[in-house]
Protein backbone atom coordinates (compact mmCIF):
# COMPACT_ATOMS: atom_id res chain seq x y z
CA UNK A 1 0.00 0.00 0.00
CA UNK A 2 1.47 3.28 -1.29
CA UNK A 3 0.17 6.79 -1.25
CA UNK A 4 3.39 8.25 -2.44
CA UNK A 5 4.46 9.26 -5.63
CA UNK A 6 8.46 9.42 -5.85
CA UNK A 7 10.16 11.79 -8.76
CA UNK A 8 13.59 10.51 -10.01
CA UNK A 9 13.68 13.64 -12.07
CA UNK A 10 16.87 15.02 -9.94
CA UNK A 11 18.80 11.64 -10.02
CA UNK A 12 18.88 11.68 -13.56
CA UNK A 13 20.23 14.88 -13.80
CA UNK A 14 22.90 14.48 -11.34
CA UNK A 15 23.91 11.34 -12.92
CA UNK A 16 23.96 13.52 -16.34
CA UNK A 17 26.19 15.90 -14.33
CA UNK A 18 28.72 12.77 -12.85
CA UNK A 19 29.29 12.17 -16.34
CA UNK A 20 30.52 14.90 -17.31
CA UNK A 21 32.69 15.05 -14.79
CA UNK A 22 33.64 11.08 -15.01
CA UNK A 23 34.73 11.94 -18.99
CA UNK A 24 36.97 14.87 -18.16
CA UNK A 25 39.07 12.84 -15.65
CA UNK A 26 39.02 9.84 -17.84
CA UNK A 27 40.50 12.36 -20.54
CA UNK A 28 43.08 13.26 -18.59
CA UNK A 29 44.24 10.37 -17.35
CA UNK A 30 44.55 9.09 -20.22
CA UNK A 31 46.78 11.55 -21.22
CA UNK A 32 49.19 11.51 -18.60
CA UNK A 33 49.55 7.78 -18.97
CA UNK A 34 50.73 8.62 -22.33
CA UNK A 35 53.43 11.09 -20.98
CA UNK A 36 54.53 8.69 -18.62
CA UNK A 37 55.18 6.11 -20.91
CA UNK A 38 56.69 8.51 -22.76
CA UNK A 39 58.90 9.41 -19.92
CA UNK A 40 59.64 5.86 -19.21
CA UNK A 41 61.06 4.96 -22.32
CA UNK A 42 62.91 8.03 -23.11
CA UNK A 43 64.77 7.70 -18.82
CA UNK A 44 64.73 3.74 -18.60
CA UNK A 45 63.54 4.27 -15.03
CA UNK A 46 61.66 1.69 -13.50
CA UNK A 47 59.81 4.11 -11.04
CA UNK A 48 57.77 6.37 -13.84
CA UNK A 49 56.88 3.00 -15.78
CA UNK A 50 55.58 1.83 -13.01
CA UNK A 51 53.58 4.97 -12.36
CA UNK A 52 52.49 4.64 -15.73
CA UNK A 53 50.83 1.15 -15.51
CA UNK A 54 49.46 2.37 -11.95
CA UNK A 55 47.61 5.62 -13.84
CA UNK A 56 46.36 3.14 -16.95
CA UNK A 57 45.17 0.62 -14.16
CA UNK A 58 43.17 3.99 -12.87
CA UNK A 59 42.28 4.74 -16.19
CA UNK A 60 40.10 1.65 -16.40
CA UNK A 61 38.86 2.58 -12.98
CA UNK A 62 37.10 5.43 -14.07
CA UNK A 63 36.24 4.05 -17.47
CA UNK A 64 34.20 1.71 -15.28
CA UNK A 65 32.74 4.35 -13.09
CA UNK A 66 32.07 6.42 -16.55
CA UNK A 67 30.09 3.89 -18.10
CA UNK A 68 27.86 2.95 -14.64
CA UNK A 69 27.19 6.24 -14.56
CA UNK A 70 25.63 6.05 -17.62
CA UNK A 71 24.01 2.99 -17.03
CA UNK A 72 22.54 4.56 -13.67
CA UNK A 73 20.69 7.35 -15.75
CA UNK A 74 18.39 4.47 -17.96
CA UNK A 75 15.03 4.51 -16.97
CA UNK A 76 13.38 2.06 -14.60
CA UNK A 77 11.33 -0.95 -16.86
CA UNK A 78 9.15 -3.64 -16.14
CA UNK A 79 12.20 -5.92 -16.21
CA UNK A 80 14.57 -3.99 -13.92
CA UNK A 81 12.20 -1.60 -11.62
CA UNK A 82 15.35 -0.47 -10.26
CA UNK A 83 16.44 0.20 -13.54
CA UNK A 84 20.41 0.04 -13.46
CA UNK A 85 21.20 2.04 -10.04
CA UNK A 86 23.13 -0.72 -8.26
CA UNK A 87 25.47 -0.50 -11.42
CA UNK A 88 27.31 2.32 -9.31
CA UNK A 89 27.42 0.03 -6.59
CA UNK A 90 28.62 -2.52 -8.66
CA UNK A 91 31.47 -0.01 -10.45
CA UNK A 92 32.42 1.10 -6.75
CA UNK A 93 33.49 -2.43 -5.67
CA UNK A 94 35.18 -3.17 -8.69
CA UNK A 95 37.12 -0.08 -8.74
CA UNK A 96 38.01 -0.39 -4.86
CA UNK A 97 39.20 -4.13 -5.59
CA UNK A 98 41.32 -3.15 -8.03
CA UNK A 99 42.40 0.02 -5.87
CA UNK A 100 43.52 -2.56 -3.07
CA UNK A 101 44.92 -5.16 -5.38
CA UNK A 102 47.33 -2.19 -6.41
CA UNK A 103 48.18 -1.05 -3.15
CA UNK A 104 49.35 -4.88 -1.74
CA UNK A 105 51.44 -4.94 -5.19
CA UNK A 106 52.96 -1.30 -4.47
CA UNK A 107 53.85 -2.81 -0.64
CA UNK A 108 55.39 -5.83 -2.63
CA UNK A 109 57.05 -4.20 -4.78
CA UNK A 110 58.40 -1.10 -2.23
CA UNK A 111 59.91 -4.33 -0.28
CA UNK A 112 61.54 -5.80 -3.44
CA UNK A 113 62.96 -2.49 -3.92
CA UNK A 114 64.47 -2.19 -0.65
CA UNK A 115 66.25 -4.98 -1.21
CA UNK A 116 67.50 -4.70 -4.57
CA UNK A 117 67.47 -0.97 -5.50
CA UNK A 118 67.09 -0.24 -9.43
CA UNK A 119 69.35 2.73 -10.94
CA UNK A 120 66.87 5.76 -12.05
CA UNK A 121 67.24 9.42 -13.48
CA UNK A 122 65.82 10.86 -10.83
CA UNK A 123 66.05 14.75 -13.01
CA UNK A 124 63.73 12.99 -15.75
CA UNK A 125 61.83 11.42 -13.29
CA UNK A 126 61.23 14.76 -11.41
CA UNK A 127 59.80 16.43 -14.94
CA UNK A 128 57.49 13.54 -15.87
CA UNK A 129 56.23 13.45 -12.13
CA UNK A 130 55.35 16.93 -12.00
CA UNK A 131 53.44 16.66 -15.53
CA UNK A 132 51.12 13.62 -13.70
CA UNK A 133 50.68 15.90 -10.82
CA UNK A 134 49.16 18.41 -12.60
CA UNK A 135 46.80 16.25 -14.56
CA UNK A 136 45.97 14.82 -11.24
CA UNK A 137 45.23 17.97 -9.43
CA UNK A 138 42.67 18.96 -12.27
CA UNK A 139 41.28 16.13 -12.31
CA UNK A 140 40.86 15.95 -8.84
CA UNK A 141 39.44 19.55 -9.04
CA UNK A 142 36.71 18.25 -11.84
CA UNK A 143 36.03 15.43 -9.35
CA UNK A 144 35.82 17.11 -5.96
CA UNK A 145 31.91 18.72 -6.67
CA UNK A 146 30.35 15.02 -7.10
CA UNK A 147 32.79 12.82 -4.26
CA UNK A 148 30.33 12.50 -2.24
CA UNK A 149 27.17 11.93 -3.83
CA UNK A 150 27.33 8.43 -4.32
CA UNK A 151 29.80 4.98 -4.31
CA UNK A 152 30.92 5.71 -7.69
CA UNK A 153 31.75 8.74 -7.36
CA UNK A 154 33.95 8.14 -4.12
CA UNK A 155 35.38 5.44 -5.85
CA UNK A 156 36.53 7.35 -8.86
CA UNK A 157 37.89 10.34 -6.75
CA UNK A 158 39.83 7.73 -4.61
CA UNK A 159 41.11 6.54 -8.22
CA UNK A 160 42.45 9.95 -8.96
CA UNK A 161 43.66 10.57 -5.56
CA UNK A 162 45.75 7.14 -5.47
CA UNK A 163 47.27 8.41 -8.84
CA UNK A 164 48.10 12.02 -7.19
CA UNK A 165 49.89 10.30 -4.13
CA UNK A 166 51.88 8.62 -7.08
CA UNK A 167 53.09 11.52 -8.71
CA UNK A 168 54.31 12.93 -5.47
CA UNK A 169 55.75 10.03 -4.69
CA UNK A 170 57.67 10.01 -7.98
CA UNK A 171 58.80 13.60 -7.42
CA UNK A 172 59.80 13.20 -3.45
CA UNK A 173 61.75 10.05 -4.63
CA UNK A 174 63.42 11.79 -7.36
CA UNK A 175 64.52 14.38 -5.42
CA UNK A 176 65.98 12.18 -2.42
CA UNK A 177 67.86 10.21 -5.37
CA UNK A 178 69.09 13.45 -7.00
CA UNK A 179 70.61 15.01 -3.59
CA UNK A 180 71.79 12.16 -1.62
CA UNK A 181 72.06 9.41 -4.04
CA UNK A 182 69.91 7.41 -2.35
CA UNK A 183 68.19 4.68 -4.61
CA UNK A 184 65.67 3.11 -1.54
CA UNK A 185 64.01 6.57 -1.62
CA UNK A 186 61.34 5.34 -4.41
CA UNK A 187 60.51 2.39 -2.79
CA UNK A 188 59.91 3.82 0.49
CA UNK A 189 58.10 6.62 -0.12
CA UNK A 190 55.92 4.29 -2.79
CA UNK A 191 55.14 2.25 0.52
CA UNK A 192 54.15 5.12 2.25
CA UNK A 193 51.70 5.79 -0.46
CA UNK A 194 50.33 2.32 -0.01
CA UNK A 195 49.89 2.50 3.51
CA UNK A 196 48.18 5.74 3.13
CA UNK A 197 45.31 5.00 0.58
CA UNK A 198 44.72 1.24 1.10
CA UNK A 199 42.33 2.00 4.31
CA UNK A 200 40.22 4.53 2.57
CA UNK A 201 40.06 1.61 0.21
CA UNK A 202 39.15 -1.25 2.19
CA UNK A 203 36.62 0.85 3.84
CA UNK A 204 35.02 1.57 0.50
CA UNK A 205 35.02 -2.12 -0.44
CA UNK A 206 32.87 -2.87 2.77
CA UNK A 207 30.23 -0.43 1.85
CA UNK A 208 29.73 -1.52 -1.45
CA UNK A 209 29.92 -5.36 -0.18
CA UNK A 210 27.55 -4.42 2.74
CA UNK A 211 24.94 -2.89 0.06
CA UNK A 212 25.29 -6.17 -2.17
CA UNK A 213 24.64 -7.86 0.44
CA UNK A 214 21.50 -5.82 1.51
CA UNK A 215 22.70 -5.06 4.82
CA UNK A 216 20.96 -2.45 7.04
CA UNK A 217 22.13 1.46 5.57
CA UNK A 218 24.72 2.79 7.35
CA UNK A 219 23.38 5.12 10.22
CA UNK A 220 20.38 3.74 10.64
CA UNK A 221 19.21 1.55 13.99
CA UNK A 222 16.24 -0.90 13.15
CA UNK A 223 15.83 -1.54 16.90
CA UNK A 224 14.66 2.31 16.31
CA UNK A 225 13.47 2.28 13.47
CA UNK A 226 11.03 -0.76 15.02
CA UNK A 227 9.78 1.38 18.50
CA UNK A 228 9.21 4.03 16.55
CA UNK A 229 6.37 1.79 14.54
CA UNK A 230 5.53 0.85 17.59
CA UNK A 231 4.27 4.13 19.09
CA UNK A 232 2.59 5.07 16.52
CA UNK A 233 -1.51 4.70 17.82
CA UNK A 234 -3.48 1.67 16.73
CA UNK A 235 0.11 -0.56 15.62
CA UNK A 236 0.19 -3.49 17.82
CA UNK A 237 3.14 -5.62 16.49
CA UNK A 238 5.65 -5.23 13.60
CA UNK A 239 7.13 -8.31 11.88
CA UNK A 240 9.54 -9.07 8.78
CA UNK A 241 10.78 -5.42 8.88
CA UNK A 242 13.61 -5.33 6.51
CA UNK A 243 16.10 -2.22 5.57
CA UNK A 244 18.45 -1.96 2.17
CA UNK A 245 19.87 0.12 -0.14
CA UNK A 246 19.81 0.00 -3.86
CA UNK A 247 22.54 2.15 -4.72
CA UNK A 248 23.76 5.87 -3.00
CA UNK A 249 20.83 8.03 -1.28
CA UNK A 250 18.51 4.93 -2.12
CA UNK A 251 17.28 2.98 0.73
CA UNK A 252 13.83 1.36 0.84
CA UNK A 253 12.08 -0.33 3.44
CA UNK A 254 9.27 -2.73 4.11
CA UNK A 255 7.46 -4.07 7.20
CA UNK A 256 4.28 -6.33 8.25
CA UNK A 257 2.70 -4.08 10.78
CA UNK A 258 -0.01 -5.60 12.67
CA UNK A 259 -2.58 -3.14 13.73
CA UNK A 260 -6.26 -3.21 15.37
CA UNK A 261 -8.75 -4.71 13.28
CA UNK A 262 -11.04 -1.47 13.50
CA UNK A 263 -9.09 -0.36 10.98
CA UNK A 264 -9.91 -1.67 8.63
CA UNK A 265 -13.52 -0.68 9.44
CA UNK A 266 -13.42 2.35 10.13
CA UNK A 267 -11.53 4.01 6.92
CA UNK A 268 -9.08 4.72 9.23
CA UNK A 269 -6.15 2.43 7.31
CA UNK A 270 -5.22 5.13 4.67
CA UNK A 271 -4.31 7.69 7.51
CA UNK A 272 -2.32 4.83 9.65
CA UNK A 273 -0.31 3.94 6.22
CA UNK A 274 0.67 7.96 5.85
CA UNK A 275 1.14 8.27 9.67
CA UNK A 276 3.98 5.50 9.09
CA UNK A 277 5.80 6.28 5.65
CA UNK A 278 5.55 9.63 7.09
CA UNK A 279 7.55 8.34 10.33
CA UNK A 280 10.18 6.43 8.23
CA UNK A 281 10.49 9.44 5.89
CA UNK A 282 10.98 12.32 8.30
CA UNK A 283 12.32 10.79 11.93
CA UNK A 284 15.48 8.93 11.40
CA UNK A 285 18.86 10.65 10.02
CA UNK A 286 18.45 8.36 7.08
CA UNK A 287 15.10 9.00 5.20
CA UNK A 288 13.57 6.40 3.30
CA UNK A 289 11.48 8.12 0.58
CA UNK A 290 10.46 4.23 -0.51
CA UNK A 291 8.50 2.33 1.87
CA UNK A 292 5.94 -0.58 1.78
CA UNK A 293 4.02 -1.27 4.17
CA UNK A 294 1.86 -4.73 4.66
CA UNK A 295 -0.89 -4.00 7.37
CA UNK A 296 -2.10 -6.54 8.92
CA UNK A 297 -5.34 -7.27 11.33
CA UNK A 298 -4.37 -9.40 14.32
CA UNK A 299 -5.26 -12.57 13.42
CA UNK A 300 -3.14 -12.50 10.05
CA UNK A 301 0.21 -13.32 11.54
CA UNK A 302 -1.04 -17.21 12.39
CA UNK A 303 -1.88 -17.88 8.48
CA UNK A 304 1.94 -17.07 7.45
CA UNK A 305 4.97 -19.26 7.10
CA UNK A 306 8.21 -18.22 8.09
CA UNK A 307 7.22 -15.15 9.83
CA UNK A 308 10.34 -13.32 11.26
CA UNK A 309 10.83 -10.94 13.43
Amino acid sequence: MSGHDHSHGHAHGAAASHQGRLAVALGITLLVFMFQLVGAWLTGSLALLFDSAHVLTDASGLAMALLAARLTSRPASDRRTWGFARAEVLAATAQAAVLLAVGLVVLVEGIQRLISPSPIASMEMAVFGAIGLAGNVISLLVLAGGRGRNFNMRAAFLEVVNDALGSVAVIIAAVVIGLTGWLQADAVVAMLIGVLILPRTFKLLLETIGVLLESTPAGLDLASVRQHILEVPHVLAVHDLHATQISSGLPVLTAHVVVDDGCFHDGHSPQLLDQLQQCVAGHFDVSIEHSTFQLEPAGHTAHEHGVHS
